[in-house]
């Protein structure tokens, strides 16, 4: 004798759900993403002359530091500190 379930039917397949998902997912994967960005953006992104010359000025720095080469001078370190709490 067979018990017959009235929630789910014989013809419904378990591995339907999983092939209709997998469909849905080859779809969606077939889109790209765009992205433009405005000219406007493009020159903020490269900064301003004064932010161009500091990144300079610091990636020279960090080559002289790494090269051993970037020496300190403390007499001009103190005097600068001096100037500065004596304002």
């Amino acid at each position: 004798m067979m018990k017959i379930n009235p929630y789910q039917s014989i013809q419904q397949n378990p591995y339907r759900k999983q092939i209709e998902k997998s469909e849905k997912a080859a779809t969606v994967s077939s889109k790209q993403d765009k992205l433009e960005i405005s000219s406007e953006a493009l020159q903020m992104q490269k900064g301003t002359k004064m932010e161009q010359e500091r990144a300079e000025k610091v990636n020279a720095l960090k080559k002289q530091i790494e090269a051993g080469e970037y020496k300190v001078d403390s007499k001009a370190v103190a005097n600068k500190f001096y100037e500065f709490w004596n304002q």
